[in-house]
This record gives C-alpha cells, sequence and structure tokens, in this order.
C-alpha cells in the first residue's frame, strides 16, 4: 500500500508537470525512495513551476524544500510536512536505519530547515512535524 501511496504521487508529480497551469499541487504525500523524489522534483525545479503544499508531505516528500527554490513554494493552513531519518527495508520488511540515505536527505535540506529539525533533536526514527505558524514563518502562504 505505501509503494501504491509512492507511485501516486510521483504519478501526479509528472503529470502535473505537463499541465498548462505550471503548479504542483501536493496534498497527502507518504515519500518513498530518495531519488524517486531528487527526479521528480529535480524536473519541477528545471521546469520553472510553482508548488503548493496543501497537505501532509512526508519524508522523500520533503525534499522538494531543497530542490525546488523557496520562492516557487508555497503552503496552505493545511500544509504538514513530516521528518526522519531514512531507512530501508531489512529482513522480513521491517526498516533498517540508514545513515547514507539520512545525509542525503540532510545535505538537500536548506540551512533554515536544517536548523530547525536540530533544534527539535535532529533525524531519527521518530517523525517529527513543522506546520501551522512555524511553517507559515518559513513559507509564504498561497494566495
Amino acid at each position: 500500500m505505501l509503494l501504491r501511496a509512492c507511485l501516486a504521487g510521483v504519478v501526479f508529480l509528472a503529470l502535473s508537470s505537463i499541465n498548462a497551469s505550471a503548479l504542483v499541487r501536493i496534498t497527502d504525500d507518504v515519500g518513498g525512495r530518495i531519488g524517486t523524489y531528487v527526479e521528480a522534483y529535480s524536473a519541477v525545479r528545471s521546469s520553472g513551476e510553482r508548488v503548493v503544499i496543501d497537505g501532509a508531505c512526508l519524508s522523500a516528500c520533503t525534499l522538494v524544500l531543497g530542490i525546488v527554490p523557496r520562492d516557487r513554494i508555497c503552503v496552505t493552513q493545511r500544509a504538514m510536512l513530516g521528518f526522519h531519518a531514512a531507512w530501508m527495508p531489512g529482513p522480513a520488511g521491517r526498516p533498517i536505519p540508514s545513515a547514507v540515505g539520512t545525509q542525503a536527505l540532510w545535505e538537500v535540506y536548506p540551512p533554515h530547515l536544517r536548523r530547525w529539525i536540530n533544534s527539535r533533536g535532529g533525524l531519527s526514527s521518530k517523525m517529527i512535524f513543522l506546520r501551522g505558524r512555524e511553517l507559515a514563518a518559513m513559507y509564504p502562504t498561497c494566495r
């Protein structure tokens, strides 16, 4: 199910890229493979499209904040970002922490976001959330 949700998010990004409105809307994206998101958001960056975060953007989805220029991202009141350390499926599908994946996330995040993450204990297996006033202080509200 997680894979299906991740693929739906990536397909939505790909389809949005050919939409004449030049707008990518993130509504409920639970994340997935880091490389897939780097590729999709790099295409968004190159296209000049704007990004609206209007719901959950979790895990690898948050890479949008470091790949697409900040002035092309806006958030709605429903926006909620979730950050955690990277992991890979291990035996029986159990998550195994990935230091390499976590470092890759960290290197993409902009400095203001790294400071915020550090102020909450850093990236770990526990999801930390950025929303509401804190998020609106970092990114413009969509109009």
